[in-house]
Parts: C-alpha cells; sequence; structure tokens
C-alpha cells in the first residue's frame, strides 16, 4: 500500500474541479476544502487536469504535463520573468515547458490543425523553421510559459491549503497520451509512428462481453525498446511532475504496463490486435529508485490476469474495487464486499459509472431485488445509504464516494457514459444542494467506521 495509505484508513470523495459550482479552482475550491475538512474526509479525488483537446474530456489532452487554465480563474496575479521562483520552475521544467508553448502557438497559427497536418519543416521539427517561428512569435509564446507558471502556483497554493486542512490531493493520470500532443510531436521516437508522423499501432483493449469489437480508443502505443533505453526519462518526468501536483495518483488502465492491446492503426476496430508485453517492471523499478516510495495506485478493474495483479503486488500499489460490480453470483468477484481486501480503493461507483441511485434505478425489478437481499433491506429507498455505508464499512484502507452518490443524485448527475461524446464532464453541484447537515453526518460515519482523518 502508499505511504499515503498506510497511515491510517480513510475516507475520500471523488469530484472534479469541473463540477464545483463555478467549475473553476478559486474560492469554491477552498470552501469545497473547508467541508471536506468539516466532515473529517482526508482524501479529495479528481480526474486529470489536463488541457482537453476538443469538448471537455480530460482523457485527450494537448500535453501529458500542462494544466488546463479554463479550470483556473481568469484574474491570476502576474509573473515576473526576473522572479526567482519562476527562474526554477522553468529550468525543472525545460524539458516540457518550450515544446508544449511552442506546439500550442503552432496550432493557433495553423487554424488548430493536427500537428501531422502542419507544414513539413514545422511537422518534422526542423530547427531552421522552429527558430524563424519562435522569433515571429516569441512574445505568444512566452505567454504560453509564463501561464503554465502562473496555474502551478495557484496549484500549489490550493494544495497547501488543502494540506493545512488534513485534505491529500489525489489525482489520475492517462496511461495512453493523444496522438496530437505536444508529447507525440516533440517526442516521436518514444511511440510507434510512421515516417509522416502517423500511428502505425494504437491503443485499444479486445472484444469481450460488453463490446463485440472490442474498443480502439487510437491512441498511438508507445515505443518501450526506445523509452528503455532512456531509462524511461520521458515517464519519469511525467510522473515527476504529477507528484508536484498530487499526494496519491492513480494510473488509469493500469493493465497496459504489463501488456498493451496493439491494434493496426488501419483497422477500423479493436478486433484485429494482439497482446505485446511492456516493460512495466523496469518502469516501476526506475520510478522507485527516483523516488523511494511510489504514493501510486493501480486503475485494474475490467479483465485482470495474475501477471497484472502480480505486477501491482509487487510494488505495493492499492488497486480499485466498486461496489456496483458487486451483484452476480460469482463467489471470487473481487468487488464483493467479503472479498475487497486491505489493498483496495473502494468505491460505491467511479466517474464512468452511473450514480448509485441511477445504478439502481436502471436495473429490471428482479435484479433490484438480488442487490436488495445482499443489502439485506426491504426498502429501496435505502439503498444509496446501505451502499455508502457497505463501503465505509468495508476492510479497505481507503473509501471513496463521489459526491453525487452523498447527495442522493440520479442519473441526471451522471459524470460520463463510456463510448458516447454527449452530455458528459458537465455535471456541477450548487452550494445550496449540500445539505446543511452533510459534514455532520458524514463525520459521524466516518467516526464510527474509523476513517476519520
Amino acid at each position: 500500500m502508499s505511504t499515503l495509505a498506510q497511515q491510517q484508513r480513510q475516507a475520500g470523495v471523488l469530484l472534479h474541479p469541473t463540477s464545483l459550482p463555478s467549475g473553476r479552482v478559486g474560492a469554491d475550491a477552498r470552501r469545497w476544502v473547508d467541508l471536506l475538512a468539516a466532515a473529517g474526509v482526508g482524501v479529495w479525488q479528481m480526474l486529470p487536469l489536463g488541457v482537453p483537446l476538443a469538448g471537455v474530456s480530460p482523457y485527450q489532452c494537448a500535453s501529458a504535463f500542462a494544466i488546463n487554465p479554463k479550470l483556473f480563474p481568469e484574474d491570476l496575479p502576474a509573473i515576473k520573468k526576473t522572479d526567482a521562483a519562476y527562474a526554477d520552475w522553468y529550468q525543472r521544467q525545460s524539458h516540457w515547458i518550450d515544446n508544449y508553448a511552442m506546439f500550442m502557438e503552432i496550432k493557433q497559427q495553423h487554424d488548430c490543425a493536427p500537428w501531422v497536418e502542419w507544414p513539413e519543416p514545422l511537422r518534422q521539427r526542423d530547427p531552421v523553421a522552429l527558430q524563424a517561428f519562435r522569433q515571429q512569435h516569441q512574445v505568444k509564446i512566452n505567454k504560453h510559459v509564463r501561464q503554465q507558471y502562473q496555474l502551478y502556483v495557484h496549484w500549489q497554493n490550493l494544495r497547501s491549503y488543502a494540506a493545512e486542512h488534513g485534505v491529500a490531493l489525489f489525482g489520475d493520470m492517462p496511461i495512453f497520451v493523444a496522438h496530437d500532443s505536444a508529447d507525440v510531436w516533440a517526442n516521436p521516437d518514444c511511440f510507434l509512428l510512421d515516417a509522416a508522423g502517423q500511428p502505425t499501432l494504437v491503443a485499444g483493449v479486445p472484444p469481450d462481453y460488453f463490446s463485440e469489437t472490442g474498443q480502439r480508443w487510437g491512441n498511438p502505443q508507445y515505443n518501450w525498446e526506445s523509452m528503455r533505453l532512456s531509462d524511461f526519462s520521458w515517464w519519469r518526468q511525467r510522473l515527476h511532475y504529477h507528484f508536484e501536483l498530487f499526494d496519491l495518483v492513480r494510473i488509469d488502465h493500469f493493465r497496459g504496463l504489463v501488456a498493451s492491446w496493439m491494434i493496426p492503426a488501419e483497422s477500423p476496430t479493436a478486433m484485429e490486435g494482439y497482446w505485446q508485453e511492456v516493460p512495466g517492471a523496469a518502469l516501476l523499478q526506475c520510478i522507485e529508485q527516483d523516488m523511494g516510495s511510489m504514493p501510486l495506485v493501480a486503475e485494474d478493474l475490467g479483465v485482470i490476469t495474475p501477471d497484472v495483479e502480480a505486477l501491482r503486488q509487487q510494488f505495493k500499489l492499492p488497486g480499485m474495487s466498486v461496489l456496483q460490480f458487486a451483484f452476480d453470483a460469482f463467489e471470487d468477484n473481487p468487488h464483493k464486499p467479503q472479498n475487497v481486501t486491505e489493498d483496495r480503493i473502494y468505491y460505491t461507483g467511479t466517474h464512468d459509472n452511473d450514480t448509485t441511485q441511477g445504478w439502481f434505478d436502471s436495473l429490471d425489478q428482479e435484479q433490484q431485488a438480488a442487490v436488495l437481499a445482499v443489502l439485506n433491506l426491504t426498502d429501496t429507498t435505502e439503498v444509496n445509504a446501505a451502499m455508502i455505508r457497505t463501503v465505509l464499512e468495508s476492510r479497505a484502507d481507503m473509501a471513496v464516494i463521489p459526491l453525487q452518490d452523498l447527495l442522493g443524485l440520479g442519473s441526471e448527475a451522471r459524470m460520463n457514459t463510456p463510448g458516447t461524446t454527449d452530455g458528459n464532464w458537465l455535471w456541477r453541484f450548487r452550494w445550496h444542494d449540500i445539505p446543511t447537515d452533510l459534514a455532520l453526518n458524514l463525520h459521524e460515519q466516518l467516526q464510527q467506521t474509523r476513517r476519520l482523518k
């Protein structure tokens, strides 16, 4: 288990900053931290903070490092280039920040076209072309750099405020990056690309019970051999920056560090893919040597093979269990309360699930009866509260409840429906939605279940 999670039994609440009333990490975020602290909640979990490429999905971003300015107040204090702290930050982030600033400005100057459609000298990063572009657009490029520093400083102030109130920040890192990103443009050797910069193999998952054709995500696959030659420097830098922002980080699709489903780029579905081993143990070994301890969480939902479980346990990373997945006839189901061990983070549901109330309402009568029987209930109105209680009472060292479930909301408050593009990532709460006794009642529950921070 990670150092953070070893301290004690803990409770967290899942809420992305876009779900705050303002959708930004300004005064609302501090008020939210105050509420968590009053309730005795020790962990605030959120989704990735990256710059969405299109729409608002935080899982397809322009950079694996940059922070989304739309998550922050517009009136951040100006930064002077003579500021010593700025100079120190700039030096530490030099491996990505200039590439990101250049990428964003070239994109803006070319009507937001993907980098593979830029003029060849810029696409191929010809030094003369890049220098000419920089000289012509230096002021705007510098603005991108300074903006990222402003966001970093503002975030660090929030992180300090949260720490003072006993609240740890729990972030999320997608395992793959978007093809149209500064990372792929600036580090083509780290990815499996053809001469034109297009992916030759893309990521996804194979056909299963839920999808006859699997899922074709389209992210370029990593060139792990090339990455190994640099001792995984890009990956290590990426994780280092995440740990400057967060106390705990979830690696999304952790099984991709054991083997990846390689889909030929020309294939329209995931059916033509094949498994290829990934040197995840060597990568995690490098990170462990860098950091000593690794406050990482393995997102190990779905069909998990013994080698994935072995890698997670080798590095003592907590996994994830979801109570909504517990109601089947298989006794060895890892999501059933009796099977959830200390080294798990137990959720009522995640951002990809319906809210617990919405999920239960969507079940047919027979399924609802089975849920009631497992929870030892007769009244359907008590299901949401019983699900929360079950997760909090579990053996898991950490229990996480989405705010939507704490408020008992239905499907109208769902955050994301995988495989769809409309209506996702948009839900926000309003302060008057929060019952005046929520913090007090949650505090009592956490005290009873030994999860007070």
